[in-house]
């Protein structure tokens, strides 16, 4: 991955409980701040989702996008952009730690724009999308 954002956030769960809500995309519009949608488009033999199409509108980014996933197990999701209109990049990671009766969850996320954005409104760009992201899958997490 390229330069990349990175935090962190401890969810009072299993990283089982994490990744299945993690891996629910069709419940990402009640939780994830300015997913409008997310459709999964192709699944593996897994069960859990390779491809997944995006409407996303949160400040400075409104596009729509597919993201390819590949998993492994509940320690760690990664990302990559299959295409996007106004996105040329956005490569990410859930990585789970146990904690025994908690979980650490990192956020890696590296996105590049065709709308050209100073680095430093870039980095603060994946730094209010990963706090609001692991926020709203900690709230989500530990309300089920």
């Amino acid at each position: 991955m390229a330069e990349q954002t990175t935090s962190s956030i401890t969810v009072d769960a299993a990283p089982a409980d994490v990744m299945a809500v993690i891996a629910d995309f069709a419940a990402y519009p009640a939780w994830a701040k300015g997913v409008q949608t997310a459709d999964v488009v192709s699944t593996g033999a897994d069960g859990r989702a390779e491809r997944v199409f995006f409407v996303l509108d949160v400040s400075p980014i409104k596009d729509e996008y597919t993201l390819e996933y590949t998993w492994d197990g509940d320690r760690q999701v990664t990302w990559t952009l299959v295409e996007g209109k106004m996105l040329r990049a956005l490569d990410g990671a859930y990585v789970l730690r146990d904690l025994g009766g908690s979980t650490e969850v990192t956020y890696r996320l590296a996105l590049d724009v065709s709308i050209p954005l100073i680095g430093m409104l870039k980095r603060k760009g994946e730094k209010i999308l990963i706090d609001t992201a692991l926020k709203g899958l900690k709230k989500r997490v530990e309300s089920r």
